[in-house]
């Protein structure tokens, strides 16, 4: 941080912490995760290494857009942001994952934090957990709570042969179990990482695919179309497999990273895969002038 951002933040702390100023946003770079938050809040706790951050107490950097950096990871400085505003923190429910949260605590000298983890870590002791947990909503109420409360990305698959209006094709009962299979898969490559859920209630679709960043929809994969064989229409299923596994991992770029950071990854991604089709357009287009002339050359010779 420059020695002039330096000395504005101790001011502030100076002047007792009253001044309407402490409103002020401070831009964060967690590990890569971007946050907003207001320096009374990074300013809250006395004890807190933050607190020590933005008093002068220790050296704080930024890059030239004016983020402040902190070298960790961002995947629970969301719920850090929670405990510092109100004193609460939902817990997470995986235990590996209370004790990255544990060590979270620690790292920002969190005391209070810090015991109320150990204690929820204490409840649950050595039991011993399910490798992977799928949810099977019951209602539309209960599909949306769980989207706009996870902390992961999340992936949905609705799945209801009885939907259909009309007769299958020969293969789409295949493609139904096959699109079954790599759901659980995926579910079970990625648990702890992605939240999967399954959807078999759904009126509107046969089977689907969803994928949800920050709970809003980024795309969907339709496995179902309406094809017409002879004098009769047919539902077709499909199993888009390289479709699905690419989206997939796009959807962990959102994986605790802030708004902002996963749409931008997200696009750059999306340009590279474009130039790289561009390029092999391009590509193929040289080579088919290359053999119309040699065509020509020897329609010539003739």
């Amino acid at each position: 941080m420059s020695g002039e951002t330096q000395k504005s933040i101790v001011s502030l702390i100076e002047d007792g912490g009253n001044k309407p100023v402490l409103t002020k946003y401070v831009k964060l770079n967690v590990g890569g995760s971007l946050f907003y938050t207001t320096l009374g809040t990074l300013t809250k706790r006395a004890d807190s290494m933050l607190r020590a951050m933005f008093s002068g107490r220790m050296e704080v950097l930024t890059d030239t857009e004016g983020w402040v950096l902190i070298d960790r990871a961002g995947k629970h400085f969301g719920r850090i942001l929670n405990y510092l505003r109100d004193g609460q923190c939902p817990m997470p429910e995986d235990k590996m994952e209370l004790k990255e949260l544990l060590a979270e605590a620690k790292y920002y000298c969190l005391q209070e934090l810090i015991n109320c983890v150990e204690d929820e870590l204490k409840k649950k002791g050595d039991d011993v957990e399910p490798q992977c947990r799928v949810p099977l909503v019951t209602s539309s109420k209960e599909e949306r709570m769980l989207i706009m409360n996870a902390e992961k990305p999340v992936i949905k698959l609705v799945c209801n042969r009885y939907n259909n209006k009309y007769s299958y094709t020969s293969q789409s009962d295949d493609n139904i179990l096959k699109n079954l299979e790599l759901f659980d898969k995926l579910s079970l490559r990625f648990n702890g990482r992605i939240l999967f859920i399954k959807d078999i209630i759904a009126n509107d679709e046969i089977c689907c695919w969803s994928f949800y960043g920050n709970g809003k929809k980024v795309t969907e994969v339709c496995c179902t179309s309406i094809v017409y064989a002879t004098e009769r229409k047919q539902t077709k299923v499909d199993f888009p497999e390289a479709r699905i596994y690419e989206d997939t991992l796009n959807i962990l770029l959102f994986e605790g990273r802030g708004e902002l950071a996963a749409l931008d990854q997200l696009l750059r991604a999306t340009k590279s895969l474009n130039r790289n089709r561009d390029r092999e357009r391009d590509d193929n287009d040289e080579g088919s002038n290359m053999r119309r002339s040699r065509v020509h050359q020897l329609a010539n010779d003739s």
